[in-house]
């Protein structure tokens, strides 16, 4: 499995409730640029409507090798789910504050795959515990570095 690109915002903004793994519908072009790494994540979500998810703002740069054959870079793309799945998330993302976040592309057996999470928003004091853990967490690892070179 490898990470083509990660939504870092989306773990500083929202607590992660649940982690679901679909499938996404890529023309020619937007695959060589997606395994390329020319993937953007930020501000982008999952809208359920009709019965179908949907990935919003999510920007995929044109292929720079397929002139006449690129699509638009931020284009809405469809998700393949089960309907079942769609059914349960789309009860779920109506419950009060929670959302459907894009977390990470990747490929995983040459296909590429989205993980999309639900989510709930956090709150100003929230973020900054966080920040506080993060500090926390990089002050011991640069201790125990410190103690390693003695």
């Amino acid at each position: 499995m490898k990470i083509l690109t990660k939504n870092k915002k989306a773990f500083f903004d929202y607590e992660i409730v649940e982690k679901l793994e679909a499938g996404i519908s890529l023309k020619g072009s937007e695959v060589k640029s997606a395994k390329s790494g020319q993937v953007n994540l930020k501000d982008s979500f999952v809208k359920i409507k009709d019965g179908e998810a949907l990935l919003l703002n999510c920007h995929i740069s044109p292929y720079t090798e397929a002139n006449i054959f690129n699509q638009e870079p931020a284009r809405t793309r469809k998700l393949l789910l089960h309907k079942k799945e769609i059914a349960r998330l789309a009860g779920k993302s109506e419950e009060k504050g929670l959302t459907l976040i894009p977390i990470s592309i990747y490929l995983k057996n040459n296909l590429v795959k989205v993980e999309i999470a639900l989510a709930r928003g956090k709150k100003n004091y929230d973020k900054r515990e966080s920040i506080k853990r993060k500090d926390l967490d990089r002050e011991i690892s640069r201790s125990f570095r410190n103690k390693i070179k003695l």
